[in-house]
């Protein structure tokens, strides 16, 4: 198969470098920490890691606020720290991406400082400036909670400047020609450092334009596709990876024709698995995939079940999110902007049986998956700390004090553990659960490694299966001739299918359990138990 689409094959694992491991017992998690655990995800079966910011940065936004975008965090170690990790992981057949933000800065920038220093400064273009905060009244604010305008007035300058996200962001100005190119520059730093991608941070606000909502413009596809030539031209092999929280039609411009990203997060698929979830039906899930475009060859959709932020709610109706907060959020605490401030153990009732589901699902449907640190063994949250922070808490490597994350006291952790009597370390670890053939974490190592084993599931046409039961979504992954059915009972009750093949056969076989099916008279009747999910060849 072809090597420069190894992106369609991998199994991504989202890292919080300062949740992962801290190696030198200050309470933060750091480079070196995780390079000492890359053995850990290889044997879970991730090929590919993203790490979420490492830059410099005040930590107004966890570093989505970057300071300087050519240096490592000193809490996260050293420029050699980072090499020394991209050797270690290259050794192991995993590749690294990185974030990269392209919208905006922190406000302690040097290239902001300047600019509000003076309104003569070379850098005062650099940003978007105004004399009103009346501009680009149609562009939505992200950040509800906190934010009440996109503007902020500055008082040095006496000028407004525009911000999509904390007004500790400003925004990037993409009319000024010196700015794209000042990303090319960055981005060619790190690549040629050796990382092997970026995903690219909030992509649809690049540009500002009266009389729309600043989202998704020509601009902003025409500069995305300069700098995929740039990196194609000198990098190849290397990926960029679109986050974009828009409905699917919105999302599809991004791959252009197979020369603007190679993937995109498709973030309308993941509420609509837990709507599926609740419901116990497949609806929300279908129409939401029959909506979606096809894409390029040469391009792949990412899907997950959980991240970093917030389980968001943007890409479903009002009445949609009401009914979400009501089924996944009923206490007020566990809201957070338009979205749910949750981990996936939890927003599941930490039943097993779901949560192997939304993994089988995580695994069968459209895309490459990405898994969330913590997830695989089942990590719990604490909705009590601040913004998203409830779902960044240390990673639980073993029972003992401090969650065998750091050797530091407890209260120089950046984070508490979590405490919590359904989720504390004794219960969910790492390390018991290596040990049990039977754990959370052995079963979805056994899932990432049946689904390297079919290249459908990563590279086959995708195709709905009507049971004539919506308790069941049912799909078949084609490629090269070979065939697998996923079979997920969405139901807390027991469902019984009677399944068709196109071509007579005499058996179908779990690739999971190994466990056969016998057709009768070419049909197979099947008895599926709550939650029950088949991938069947």
């Amino acid at each position: 198969m072809d090597q420069a689409l190894w992106y369609k094959d991998a199994v991504f694992y989202e890292v919080y470098v300062r949740a992962f491991y801290d190696s030198n017992s200050d309470g933060h998690g750091d480079l070196k920490g995780l390079t000492q655990k890359l053995d850990y995800l290889q044997e879970l079966g991730v090929n590919c890691i993203w790490l979420l910011p490492l830059y410099p940065s005040p930590l107004k936004d966890d570093g989505y606020d970057i300071s300087d975008y050519y240096g490592v965090l000193s809490t996260y170690g050293t420029l050699d720290d980072f090499k020394e990790l991209l050797g270690a992981a290259h050794t192991r057949g995993i590749r690294v991406i990185m974030d990269l933000v392209l919208n905006h800065t922190s406000d302690q920038h040097p290239w902001f400082q300047a600019a509000r220093s003076d309104r003569n400064s070379p850098y005062r273009d650099y940003y978007v400036w105004s004399d009103t905060d009346q501009k680009y009244k149609e562009a939505r604010i992200i950040f509800v909670d906190t934010e009440p305008s996109n503007w902020t007035w500055d008082e040095k300058t006496s000028q407004y400047y525009w911000h999509r996200f904390y007004a500790s962001q400003p925004d990037l100005n993409y009319d000024n020609p010196k700015v794209q190119d000042e990303m090319f520059i960055i981005a060619g730093f790190w690549l040629d450092l050796g990382v092997d991608g970026f995903r690219a941070d909030a992509v649809p606000y690049l540009f500002e334009r009266e009389g729309t909502n600043c989202e998704n413009l020509p601009e902003t596809h025409a500069y995305l596709k300069k700098l995929r030539a740039f990196i194609d031209k000198n990098y190849p092999g290397r990926i960029l990876l679109c986050e974009a929280n828009q409905w699917p039609e919105d999302v599809r411009p991004y791959f252009g024709d197979g020369d603007e990203f190679q993937m995109a997060f498709h973030f309308p698929i993941m509420p609509r698995i837990f709507m599926a979830l609740k419901k116990g039906r497949g609806d929300d899930m279908v129409d939401i995939l029959r909506r979606t475009p096809p894409i390029p060859e040469n391009c792949q959709w990412c899907i997950f079940l959980r991240n970093h932020d917030e389980l968001t709610l943007e890409m479903v109706t009002e009445e949609e999110r009401q009914w979400m907060w009501e089924q996944y959020a009923p206490e007020p605490r566990m809201r957070l902007n338009l979205g749910i401030r949750r981990r996936l153990a939890p927003l599941l009732d930490n039943d097993r049986r779901k949560i192997e589901l939304v993994h089988s699902l995580l695994f069968t449907l459209p895309g490459s998956p990405i898994l969330y640190y913590g997830d695989e063994i089942g990590m719990g949250d604490n909705i009590w700390l601040p913004d998203r922070n409830g779902v960044r808490t240390p990673m639980q490597w073993n029972a003992a004090r401090g969650a065998g994350f750091s050797a530091a006291p407890s209260q120089s952790l950046y984070s508490s553990v979590i405490d919590d009597e359904l989720y504390d370390t004794v219960r969910v670890n790492v390390q018991s659960q290596r040990q049990d053939p039977n754990s959370l974490w052995n079963t979805i190592r056994g899932m990432i490694a049946t689904r390297k084993q079919h290249p459908a599931f990563s590279r086959g046409e995708f195709e709905w299966i009507d049971l004539e039961n919506n308790r069941i979504a049912a799909f078949q992954r084609t490629f090269e001739g070979k065939m697998i059915l996923a079979i997920h009972n969405l139901s807390d009750s027991h469902q019984s299918i009677v399944l068709k093949t196109r071509e007579p056969v005499n058996s179908l076989n779990d690739v999971l359990s190994q466990k056969v099916f016998v057709s009768k008279k070419g049909t197979f009747g099947l008895d599926l138990i709550p939650y029950q999910y088949l991938w069947l060849e």
